[in-house]
């Protein structure tokens, strides 16, 4: 089937140029259309070069009959000019190859062009994989803790968020280097330092009466929870530390559920037998269906703090935050609101029946010296469950 398919594209693309071009196959799925004599005006074989790649979209974008079967691909293109005057092929190839992964993170079936700004890009990106390395093995990450407290202002729990302390750059947030970590693969190791540091403050607050009942949420990515010894590495966590395991909160990423969704259920319930307490991330920008939603063994949706940010200003976010409370409520699960930054904002999800709140209202991420701190001596309408 895939070598048919192969087959079919090499045919529709030869169709599709002139005969003076040439139409190649690097290897795999990936094919190269080398187009010369467009225009000397640069703006005008831009043009031309995007009339061609959308045709070549729109005749790939046709069904493709394998042996009785129908399949449809979604293609992804990316584009770059040349004068002639490069005498590096290789780096010609690797534009075009950074602008089809750029057109396949914008959801494929698309075209890009070449951007001196994605090689900056892409070459800054690795400079931080290469200094996350380093920093794995100097142990440069640090944990920070986030209060989550309930309608009466107690605290019931923090989650958990690393920041890189970097030696030249200072303190980095998740934003600037979880998707490199993604990329690279270390995420695995970054995931698994964080979920056992927290399992181990867990352990800690057990042996004193203020903060033997708080909880710990980790965040867990996808690349995370799809490894296949994800579970072992929670359960001997929770084995080594010797904690209780509903107070470890596991925030999963709504882009599970796009696909392979019987494993991720059946990891799920694995980790529910373990007594893990599991909560939905994000919820309501991603792919949650109600018939998917309703087999996940969940006990916690999280309002996605974009919601949040305007849901006293946009009728929409406001009507979307109230659905996300009612199903919740429907479902048996509690609700937490993240980005709570004003008291008016608080006030109108408790008024909808939100659980919990997150945000800077209440206190932003601490260290944890800070939020032992915090603990100690609450700041005014807040209180630690005992």
């Amino acid at each position: 089937m895939g070598d048919q398919l192969l087959q079919k594209v090499a045919q529709r693309l030869t169709r599709s140029v002139r005969k003076t071009d040439m139409v190649a196959r690097l290897g795999g799925d990936e094919f190269v259309v080398m187009v010369d004599d467009l225009s000397t005006d640069p703006e005008a074989a831009a043009f031309k070069a995007r009339a061609l790649a959308e045709k070549v979209l729109n005749t790939l974008r046709e069904p493709f009959q394998l042996t009785g079967h129908q399949h449809f691909a979604t293609p992804s293109i990316g584009v770059t000019s040349f004068t002639g005057q490069q005498s590096d092929v290789g780096e010609l190839l690797k534009q075009a190859d950074l602008a089809m992964y750029q057109a396949k993170s914008l959801g494929r079936n698309t075209l890009c062009f070449f951007d001196p700004g994605m090689q900056a890009t892409v070459s800054a990106n690795a400079t931080v994989g290469s200094d996350l390395r380093v920093a794995l093995n100097e142990q440069q990450f640090v944990v920070y803790y986030q209060p989550q407290v309930d309608r009466v202002g107690v605290i019931t729990g923090v989650e958990a968020l690393v920041r890189w302390q970097h030696p030249q750059r200072g303190l980095m947030t998740p934003a600037d280097f979880i998707p490199v970590a993604e990329d690279t693969g270390l995420i695995l190791p970054l995931g698994q330092w964080v979920l056992e540091t927290a399992c181990e403050q867990l352990a800690a607050w057990a042996d004193r009466a203020q903060t033997a009942n708080l909880s710990i949420a980790v965040n867990v990515s996808v690349r995370q929870f799809r490894h296949p010894d994800f579970v072992d590495m929670v359960m001997a966590a929770i084995t080594r530390t010797g904690i209780r395991p509903h107070k470890l909160k596991l925030e999963l990423t709504e882009s599970l559920l796009a696909d392979r969704m019987e494993i991720t259920i059946d990891k799920m319930g694995m980790l529910k037998a373990l007594g893990v307490t599991l909560s939905l991330d994000d919820f309501g920008v991603g792919y949650s269906s109600l018939s998917v939603l309703k087999r996940l063994p969940l006990d916690q949706l999280k309002i996605d703090k974009g919601f949040v940010a305007d849901v006293l200003t946009d009728p929409n976010d406001a009507a979307i935050s109230r659905a996300i409370i009612a199903l919740a409520q429907s479902l048996s699960l509690q609700v937490v609101a993240e980005g709570v930054e004003t008291q008016e904002q608080r006030d109108f999800l408790a008024y909808q029946g939100c659980d919990q709140f997150q945000g800077h209202l209440f206190a932003k991420p601490l260290p944890i010296e800070a939020l032992d701190a915090l603990l100690q001596n609450p700041t005014a309408g807040m209180l630690v469950l005992s």
